[in-house]
């Protein structure tokens, strides 16, 4: 009996062996590496609270979120920051390049921060849409926000604070008056802004104690990066001109054609990607689709007041679609402004070249080279002969070459069956004078 036993134990110990592993993965902690790159605005933070969503749901033990960033919205940086602060899961920030301005922001805001080997954190100024220095305002609650985000987590503010305001020099870190602070990997362990420098994302791992840890990826997926491009604020104004310049052309064109077609494109695309960036809902592409339709019934059912509705209809549904007011606003007039002089430059300069254009602009000209004449000019009239058949006072009806003909007499008063012969012809006006009998016909 006992020789069965050897052979059900090797089978026990070898089942051992191969569930082993499997419940020590299902057990170790897990962690998750998300990546924050390129421009910082709202299609980023979708993607980010969708992958914070998913750590949770999951019950990671940290979220290691690779930065390399040039920075971007404001507003899209403090609703980041503010998804840090709401989860319970460990936050960490792990510059592998570039940190700065909003990116800045956002690493300050995660618990702990690791940089990697040349990599830099900082200059963090905040500007207007045309690239210059916000107002007071503006920049007094981004310091602000800067200074809480360093407290926050220990870090020492007067770091923060130079590098959102040049006036704060720092001068035994290379920021001197007029410059703002750049923290480089060696700077920022010295200040406290870095809990240290690692090689590679292993390295990190290793740093962290995660070496035997889930490592779980959450990368972009395609609807979320063509999100994140077409909710870019340098996207928005371009979408919406290319828009506005379709729709002017094909309101000018018989039919309904390619501009027509490219214009509600372009504009169904900033629908798109603030949909997928959860920046709105279906209420937006309804009041837009209903604004068209009211300006299409106008054309039908002339008045001004249903096109009104549907041009207030249509701005309103961007303002909806969009949560930075002010920045929809200025896209909105970018728009209109490009759109009406491309428009403009469209008819006046190359409308008589572009064989498109033809079919908007009516180039003929009523004149006589092109054989337009308002009356026949009976010139072929001109010296001959003929019989008055009613008295001239002075108009009347006169017999020449077999035709009858309405002519006027130069002012003296014709007898019937008096000569005539015609002097003059202006139009349908047929001058006529009495045939004298020394006169040749």
């Amino acid at each position: 009996m006992h020789k069965w036993v050897l052979p059900f134990l090797l089978l026990f110990l070898l089942a051992c062996g191969l569930f082993a592993p499997v419940q020590a993965s299902a057990d170790s902690a897990k962690v998750y590496i998300v990546p924050i790159e390129e421009t910082v605005e709202d299609g980023l933070y979708a993607f980010l609270k969708r992958a914070i969503a998913e750590a949770e749901e999951n019950k990671a033990k940290a979220i290691i979120f690779r930065i390399n960033t040039p920075g971007g919205m404001v507003d899209s940086a403090w609703k980041i920051a503010k998804l840090f602060a709401d989860t319970d899961i460990k936050t960490i920030a792990w510059v592998d390049n570039h940190a700065l301005s909003a990116g800045a922001y956002i690493a300050l805001n995660a618990e702990e921060i690791y940089m990697s080997h040349n990599a830099t954190m900082g200059a963090a100024a905040i500007i207007d849409q045309q690239g210059n220095a916000a107002g007071k305002k503006a920049q007094s609650s981004w310091q602000a926000a800067m200074k809480a985000a360093a407290e926050q987590n220990g870090r020492d503010p007067k770091f923060a604070l130079a590098m959102t305001d040049e006036n704060n020099s720092l001068d035994e870190y290379g920021a001197g008056q007029g410059k703002l602070l750049t923290l480089t990997e060696k700077q920022a362990l010295q200040a406290g802004y870095s809990e240290g420098t690692v090689k590679d994302q292993k390295d990190l791992l290793h740093t962290l104690k995660y070496d035997d840890a889930d490592v779980r990826h959450i990368n972009e997926s395609f609807a979320e990066k063509a999100a994140r491009f077409l909710t870019n604020p340098v996207v928005i104004p371009i979408l919406l001109t290319v828009g506005c310049i379709g729709l002017v052309i094909e309101l000018f064109s018989p039919g309904f054609g390619l501009p027509g077609l490219t214009g509600l494109a372009s504009l169904f695309l900033f629908f798109y990607g603030h949909l997928v960036a959860g920046l709105t809902g279906y209420e937006s592409l309804i009041m837009f689709v209903l604004g068209i339709a009211l300006i299409l019934l106008e054309l039908i059912v002339p008045g001004g007041v249903i096109g009104a509705i549907g041009f207030a209809s249509i701005i309103g549904s961007l303002f909806i679609a969009g949560e930075n007011n002010t920045h929809m606003a200025l896209s909105i007039l970018i728009a209109l402004a490009v759109s009406l002089t491309v428009s403009i430059l469209m008819v006046k300069v190359f409308g008589k070249q572009m064989k498109f254009f033809k079919r908007m602009i009516l180039t003929d000209s009523t004149n006589s080279e092109n054989g337009y004449v308002s009356n026949i000019n009976r010139l072929e009239l001109i010296g001959r002969t003929g019989v008055a058949v009613t008295p001239l006072r002075p108009s009347g009806i006169a017999f020449i070459d077999e035709e009858r003909i309405d002519v006027v007499s130069e002012g003296s008063f014709i007898a019937p069956g008096v000569e005539v012969k015609v002097v003059k012809t202006e139009g349908s006006r047929i001058v006529v004078r009495e045939l004298k009998k020394n006169e040749e016909g």
